[in-house]
């Protein structure tokens, strides 16, 4: 997906705007101007009209939503975080990630998708020259272009600096030679932000390109057969001598390291986005299947028992949405967010796991049939514990922050 690994992330700022009123939960969530709310309506309008309708449909085919990405490109939903001036939205990451998890809320593939889309933008946006982004950015954020990450590999997922896909200049190119795993879109995807090692350095010798999906030399394996997630593929990427012009390299060599771990530091914040909007999803149906379920002559949410789990359910779902809206807006006034960005992921992901699990509880045996979609919420709760950095790997980024601290 978009990376089963990677560890900590360098420090780096981030300009943005200035800080919003802190929201209300659970009501409806205060936003920072009249833009960024309606901009969060109109996510909330397409993911109940055009994602939740033909979700399940989809999932069950294992179709990929191509033509969905395409709508949000059109509604200016891709490039949500990113400069005016390239075509991007130019909102605050807090107003982003709500939109995010009302899309994730909807549809959980075009949720992750979308998150691994905007991370996959981000060496480009952030690390490229002017001239770069002048060439490439535009398609990027306005949808005709739709982007994968690749870092991870069979043998390179949580030590990212281990990656052995190798990239030789070759003259004007590079020639790219290695495989990358599970990689979100994969054989789908328009561009893949691709990082490969231009030397032996270890971490210093990986570098970052940006891969046109039409390169001769670059292939996709069969997708790989997940337990959930199937409207998403994930598939490996075969490089076999595959040349990559080099205007295409990103930041200079030896700067693929940084800009991977960088990305992947808000990245995980798009994760936990759309794990809320998953485990909100799950936390409706139980509300709604508890309120109308009657045993011993009442509905069954009367029962204390019941009150109490659907009670822990959204306790769960708010104190995640918490999380990573406090990490956001710590990104948007330019202060470290690393941490709370590990926390939030962590936090969320295991939440949503929890949470799906109880929501097939409390509709007992029909929650285990596929006529109701909370078995479906309970399978894909799981990869967001395991992808974008596991959550041993948070782990471990908190504790070294801790230790630095």
């Amino acid at each position: 997906m978009g990376t089963f690994g990677a560890l900590s992330a360098p420090k780096v700022p981030f300009g943005a705007t200035q800080p919003a009123e802190e929201p209300s939960m659970p009501a409806e969530r205060l936003l920072p101007d009249t833009e960024s709310a309606d901009l969060v309506a109109l996510a909330r309008e397409i993911a109940r009209d055009e994602l939740a309708p033909v979700a399940a449909e989809y999932e069950e085919a294992e179709r990929f939503p191509r033509e969905q990405f395409r709508l949000l490109g059109k509604s200016g939903l891709l490039g949500l975080p990113y400069a005016e001036r390239w075509g991007g939205g130019e909102v605050p990451y807090e107003t982003y990630l709500q939109a995010l998890e009302e899309i994730a809320g909807a549809w959980m593939s075009v949720g992750v998708g979308l998150s691994v889309h905007t991370m996959s933008c981000f060496a480009l946006a952030h690390y490229g020259t002017d001239e770069q982004r002048d060439q490439w950015l535009p398609a990027m954020l306005g949808g005709e272009l739709l982007g994968a990450y690749a870092l991870s590999e069979t043998h390179a997922g949580s030590d990212a600096a281990a990656l052995s896909t190798r990239a030789r200049r070759d003259g004007g190119d590079y020639v790219v030679n290695g495989t990358k795993a599970w990689i979100t879109a994969g054989g789908q995807a328009d561009f893949y932000t691709t990082m490969v090692r231009t030397s032996g350095d270890g971490g210093k010798g990986v570098s970052c390109l940006l891969v046109d999906a039409s390169t001769s030399g670059l292939d996709a394996a069969a997708p790989e057969r997940k337990m959930g997630l199937t409207g998403s593929t994930t598939a490996q990427m075969i490089f076999s001598d595959a040349r990559v012009p080099a205007e295409r390299l990103i930041g200079g060599e030896g700067a693929g390291l940084k800009i991977a771990l960088d990305s992947l530091a808000s990245g995980r914040l798009g994760i936990a986005a759309c794990s809320v909007g998953l485990a909100q999803a799950a936390l409706d149906e139980a509300v709604e299947y508890a309120k109308t379920r009657q045993q011993f002559g009442k509905p069954i949410i009367e029962n204390q028992g019941m009150e109490f789990l659907l009670a822990d359910m959204a306790a769960a779902v708010e104190t995640s949405r918490a999380m990573y809206l406090d990490a956001a807006r710590r990104r948007d006034r330019g202060m470290p967010f690393q941490r709370q960005a590990s926390v939030a992921k962590l936090v969320a992901t295991d939440s949503a796991m929890k949470v799906t699990t109880d929501a097939v509880q409390v509709l007992g045996g029909a929650g285990y049939t596929r006529d109701f979609p909370v078995e479906r919420y309970m399978r894909e709760a799981k990869v967001p514990q395991i992808f974008e950095g596991t959550n041993q790997i948070q782990r471990v980024v908190i504790a070294r922050a801790l230790k630095e601290a």
